[in-house]
């Protein structure tokens, strides 16, 4: 007689076989077959066995201005109740993760929000040890950050191929999620390339139905074969909590800005002067592309790279360095992550045939978030308006690419895109003159910018 035991163990083992020949157990150069077996069973145990210690806990201590009662506006006010100028700072404590990526100088990377005004970075380690850290340098636009720490016996994570990822792959995602300890979730790539996802910035986002909850930002996105393909980002979420839908950064990207970040200390970016837009089918139709994918040159700036190369209005840029372009955020990635001074092929449809022009990418104007520090444009990303931007509005400017969520200039009211054309009446043409008002020291600022085709006052201080 057979034990019942016995059947029931037969069934789970017939279950994973027809899993395996229905389904499919990943094979490829990124995702693999599952490396251990326990019991008959598949498991990820060995390969989380050689990985997790590389992953680590960030808390952070930083400072944030307290909430101002406009009651504090008013000199009368304060001088009658004996108030200070401003509430004091307070002081916030919040908790995030990161990645061993080179054991021997201690870098670790994690992303930009999870440091952001850090006054004081611990990171914890699997086995309980506790290290004192410095940031290397951070960029808001890519939400990526490199910390550094000194300690023996690091143990760094393989970094992998983002490029080879395909929708499908099993991944693996480790972090702290909700300050509990390190925590892992497995499930697959949902999607490629996706962008738009609340942040501002270079975006390529990796997405991913393994979970990602409040905590896991910095974390590590693996796959089956232990390799570091992702640094998971963000999450989409009404409530915050974790939905089935987690973005990452690819690590090909993170480790593009974390050469820029040892290097400089920030990242430089590159630029060639032009203006480009999606290949919409309305756009396909009119400018007769057929199917043709990638980026439509909307405007070339005189004098700049690209028109020195040769590229025309509605030129199609179908490749980078024999790469396909996917859209205009897939090549504003590739351009403005590409140092300056490096030659790129770029492959270019015209209604005459399709050629290869060779372009030098040339310095973009500095980010200027890093100079903002303690300012009121403290978490802004500045940059001078383009030509093109300059005529639509009629006059040039300074454009916020980016605003960090609970930062000064978030909470004074400044958006992503905004135009900034005046400060205190004085009209403001480019980075130099948000500077010198810096410098000045003004506590009051009357910012005129316009906001989607309208013009709006902004009292900053």
């Amino acid at each position: 007689m057979i034990r019942k035991d016995t059947v029931v163990h037969r069934a789970i083992i017939a279950f994973w076989v027809v899993a395996a020949i229905v389904v499919g157990l990943p094979t490829g150069a990124v995702g693999q077959a599952v490396p251990g077996v326990a019991g008959q069973l598949p498991t990820l145990a060995p390969v989380l066995e050689r990985v997790t210690p590389a992953v680590v806990n960030i808390s952070v201590i930083s400072e944030t201005p307290a909430a101002s009662n406009p009651l504090y506006n008013d000199p009368f006010f304060r001088r009658f109740f004996d108030l200070p100028d401003a509430p004091p700072p307070q002081q916030r404590m919040s908790a995030g993760s990161g990645v061993i990526v080179d054991a021997a100088r201690g870098h670790v990377l994690t992303n930009h929000h999870v440091v952001a005004n850090a006054q004081e970075i611990t990171v914890t380690l699997k086995d309980g040890r506790r290290l004192p850290a410095k940031l290397v340098g951070s960029d808001q636009a890519t939400d990526i950050a490199l910390l550094q720490v000194e300690s023996r016996n690091l143990v760094a994570l393989e970094i992998g191929d983002s490029d080879h990822l395909k929708v499908g792959d099993y991944v693996v995602a480790i972090g702290n999620p909700f300050g509990l300890g390190q925590t892992v979730t497995s499930g697959i790539v949902s999607a490629l390339g996706r962008s738009g996802i609340n942040n501002e910035g270079y975006e390529d986002f990796i997405q991913t139905d393994a979970s990602i909850n409040p905590g896991n930002s910095g974390g590590a996105l693996v796959t089956l074969d232990g390799k570091l393909v992702g640094i998971n980002t963000a999450i989409l979420s009404p409530a915050g909590g974790n939905i089935g839908i987690g973005f990452a950064v690819p690590s090909n990207m993170a480790v593009t800005v974390m050469k820029q970040l040892i290097e400089h200390g920030e990242v430089r970016r590159g630029r060639i002067g032009i203006g480009i837009q999606d290949v919409t089918p309305d756009l396909a139709e009119a400018l007769g592309l057929g199917d043709l994918r990638g980026a439509v040159i909307a405007n070339v700036e005189p004098g700049s790279p690209a028109e020195r190369a040769g590229l025309q209005v509605g030129d199609v840029v179908t490749a980078v360095d024999g790469r396909a372009v996917l859209g205009s955020a897939d090549l504003r990635n590739r351009i403005g992550l590409t140092p300056a001074g490096t030659d790129v092929r770029l492959t270019v449809a015209r209604r005459d045939g399709v050629r290869e022009v060779k372009v030098r990418i040339e310095a973009g104007e500095r980010n200027a978030s890093t100079q903002l520090a303690g300012t009121a444009f403290e978490g802004a990303s500045l940059r001078n308006a383009s030509r093109q931007e300059a005529r639509e509005i009629g006059s040039g400017g300074v454009i916020v690419d980016g605003v960090t969520p609970g930062s000064r200039a978030a909470r004074a009211g400044l958006r992503s895109g905004d135009m900034i054309m005046a400060i205190n009446r004085m009209p403001v043409t480019s980075l130099d003159d948000i500077r010198r008002w810096i410098s000045d020291r003004h506590t009051t600022l009357a910012v005129e910018l316009v906001r989607s085709g309208s013009r709006l006052l902004l009292i900053i201080r």
